[in-house]
């Protein structure tokens, strides 16, 4: 199903350091979603790890904007096959990726779905948030 107007419905899997603010992870979604031509009123899904459901910046957001957001477990996340993985991610959070296969899983799709890979900003607050983007399929 698409937004009204045509424009793909988009599922967001978020990523970020404890404690960084919201107008950081804000940013990062922002580049994401210039960088696919996408608008935040194209998303339908916004989803990260359970370690990540207490994260201010992310409950935040999801005020703002009317988000409901879902939160996987480790072993959940680390069942989806993505890009780029990483063993640094592993090893904080039990899983080799977070934001894609946050992304994927919200969506209901597979690695094909995935329209941002991992974008990555590190803010001027020195946090870092990671955004990736699938398409949700119709």
């Amino acid at each position: 199903m698409s937004t009204p107007g045509g424009r793909p419905r988009l599922a967001v899997g978020l990523g970020c350091d404890r404690d960084t603010p919201a107008s950081t992870v804000a940013l990062a979604l922002d580049e994401a979603l210039a960088g696919i031509g996408a608008r935040l009123e194209d998303i339908a899904a916004v989803a990260s790890i359970d370690l990540k459901a207490d994260e201010p910046a992310l409950h935040a957001l999801a005020r703002r904007y009317g988000w409901d957001i879902r939160f996987y477990p480790a072993a959940a996340l680390a069942a989806v096959e993505v890009p780029n993985p990483s063993e640094t991610v592993r090893r904080y959070t039990g899983t080799p990726s977070v934001s894609e296969a946050a992304a994927l899983l919200a969506a209901g799709a597979g690695l094909g779905a995935l329209l941002v890979e991992k974008h990555r900003l590190r803010g001027p607050d020195g946090r870092n948030a990671t955004v990736s983007i699938a398409r949700i399929p119709e």
